[in-house]
């Protein structure tokens, strides 16, 4: 007797119906949709929803729905071409303080959306767009943080009266040349409790006593990742600009980072984006004025500037420069101690402590403004001619109270979440340096072609599916059928995978489908043949079905582990479209052991294993 307890048939059942669950989104397609968010920290209410709503009834555009989220709000039409009207329109109306971007959207049932189900993400050669692969210079890097170490160094010997003839920046670090013996000395441990991430060094050089400052390799290490976070987060800006609504900027190696735009064709603008560069200005807030006042009247006081905050609210501040972000060194999201609100710790160098901490100390109880500055490139035509210029653009991202005075450390309060104190602290760090990046790799892909992949891809896997169907059923009878059954269970348990992780299906990732097609029924070729031999040797058909199954499993395991392995090393150590490819192929080799020997001899089970006796097998 052949037969499943009743757990396994019951974990086959659940595995099978999840899958199917999970794979129902695809089904049911996109909608054409339009996309409207905001700038990181400002909340879209449902005010705004209303302001879209009117605008679009005002135009005579009809939409299906208009959808209100925590970050954006999304309008859904019937066509593309209503959906390119509505974009125009609602870019003109609301103007530069929101983000318009054309999208397609899930239709996917509210109940199946409440479930988790969503359906794949399409890559970049399936839907058109964009793709750039940068390489940030981490020697510019290194050499930034040498020259900021510098300055650090300058200071450290000026405030405690340590003579010195010259503090340099060197190949290997940072050299400073000192009078005497006893100047070396104690810049070495003066040096070591302000910086304790250097390192020092003794050498001769005639007249003066010489010593090397290194930055130790923890601290290399932790610039590095900074400089390339940084970049990541400031490209991010940039790409928000662009009205992209799923772009995707992530880390790839150690110094890389990879940029997709999905629907953007424009190369040269997305280079002149991506190319803007920002920093970040401390300054004083002018008090004793009412800002929307100035701003109403025009007449703005002597020694002051009217700026807009990250809401559009006026905010008057002083023309003197407290600190920018030159002088700014890290900072960190965190809670403050005592009330458990959000914060950012900042750290400044030396000469930029100095300066915070002389202006504190006479500024208690007035404010300080954060001034996020961004300058980027611009090219338009005058009179037939193009003309290319720098927009400068500032806002102000936070205002806070001088509580007492602080130097080098201080904390910015004040903010309204963990995640606005985390974008915060990554906007200033990417203020404070932008390491330099060039683009290594470019690729255009047009969405006429994106579509010809998908029809073209999804064509393949369709006619491989069915000739393997045919062949299975004709060659193995009944149990090529059963085997017909088992694969298509394992595409509906790929697709499902690849919906529940979020992973994106690319043209590479549709090869390693259409090749998992093939590799499914590897295992059930090897079992079926086994029955087969115990049947020509003599055995019955329950002891042949038996056997076949429990000695063909250490050949199936053994050629499905080294090929798990290959995908897992090309994963590893590849690009996107060599990941692609990775993924599906894990996937199908995972599913396809699942389907291919629990799932086949389940049904086989419940075919043959309540019969007592079994004369012959379909096979």
């Amino acid at each position: 007797m052949n037969q499943y307890p009743a757990w396994k048939y019951a974990l086959i059942l659940v595995v099978l119906l999840g899958g199917a669950l999970y794979a129902i989104p695809n089904l049911y397609g996109d909608d054409y949709a339009v996309q409207v968010s905001a700038p990181s920290g400002i909340e879209i209410s449902a005010a705004v929803r209303d302001d879209v709503s009117n605008v679009l009834r005002l135009e005579g555009i009809s939409a299906q729905s208009i959808e209100l989220t925590d970050s954006h709000i999304m309008a859904r039409f019937e066509d593309v071409d209503t959906q390119g009207r509505a974009a125009e329109v609602l870019r003109t109306q609301l103007g530069d303080s929101y983000v318009v971007a054309l999208n397609l959207a899930p239709s996917t049932p509210d109940w199946l959306e409440a479930l988790g189900g969503k359906p794949m993400v399409m890559g970049l050669d399936l839907q058109g767009g964009v793709h750039f692969l940068m390489e940030v210079d981490m020697d510019a890097a290194d050499k930034q943080a040498r020259e900021r170490y510098v300055v650090d160094i300058r200071d450290t010997l000026r405030q405690n009266d340590i003579r010195y003839r010259s503090v340099e920046i060197a190949p290997d670090g940072v050299i400073a040349r000192l009078r005497s013996d006893e100047d070396r000395e104690a810049a070495m441990d003066q040096v070591f409790r302000d910086l304790p991430e250097l390192t020092t060094e003794e050498f001769e050089g005639g007249e003066t006593f010489n010593v090397r400052f290194r930055i130790s390799d923890a601290k290399q290490a932790e610039i590095a990742d900074t400089a390339l976070q940084q970049n990541i987060t400031t490209l991010r800006n940039r790409v928000n600009e662009l009205g992209v609504a799923e772009p995707l900027v992530q880390q790839q190696g150690s110094n890389r980072i990879v940029v997709q735009l999905p629907g953007v064709q424009d190369t040269a603008t997305a280079k002149r984006i991506l190319g803007a560069t920002a920093t970040l200005e401390y300054r004083a807030v002018c008090m004793g004025h009412d800002a929307f006042q100035v701003q109403s009247t025009g007449m703005i006081p002597p020694g002051c500037r009217l700026y807009q905050d990250k809401i559009g609210s006026p905010v008057l501040l002083n023309k003197r420069l407290i600190v920018s972000g030159e002088q700014l060194i890290d900072a960190a999201a965190g809670f403050d101690q005592q009330s458990g609100t959000p914060q950012v710790n900042v750290t400044l160098n030396n000469s930029g402590g100095n300066r915070m901490l002389n202006f504190t100390q006479e500024n208690v109880n007035n404010q300080m403004a954060v001034v996020f500055v961004e300058r980027k490139p611009v090219t338009r035509e005058v009179n037939g001619e193009i003309i290319k210029e720098t927009v400068t653009q500032e806002r102000v991202i936070s205002v806070a109270t001088v509580q007492e005075p602080f130097g080098r450390r201080f904390r910015t309060t004040g903010l309204d979440s963990p995640q606005e104190a985390s974008e915060l602290a990554l906007l200033l760090r990417a203020g404070a340096l932008a390491a330099p990046v060039e683009i290594i790799e470019e690729r255009t892909v047009g969405p006429s072609l994106g579509a010809d992949n998908i029809e073209k891809g999804f064509k393949s896997v369709q006619i491989g599916f069915v000739l393997v169907l045919i062949f299975m059923a004709i060659y193995y009878r009944l149990f090529g059928l059963v085997a017909d059954m088992a694969l298509f269970a394992n595409l509906v348990l790929i697709v499902a995978l690849l919906s529940m992780l979020g992973a994106t299906l690319t043209l590479p990732g549709i090869a390693g489908i259409v090749l998992t097609v093939g590799m499914a029924v590897d295992a059930n070729v090897l079992i079926f043949e086994r029955i087969r031999e115990e049947l020509k040797n003599g055995n019955t058909p329950q002891a042949s079905i038996r056997a076949g199954y429990d000695k063909a499993f250490s050949t199936i395991a053994d050629a499905n582990v080294t090929t798990l392995i290959a995908a897992i090393v090309l994963f590893t150590f590849g690009t996107g479209p060599i990941k692609g490819f990775a993924v599906t192929l894990s996937l199908g080799i995972i599913t396809s052991m699942f389907t291919a020997i629990m799932g086949t001899r389940a049904v086989v089970n419940l075919i043959y294993g309540r019969k007592a006796r079994v004369k012959s097998l379909a096979i």
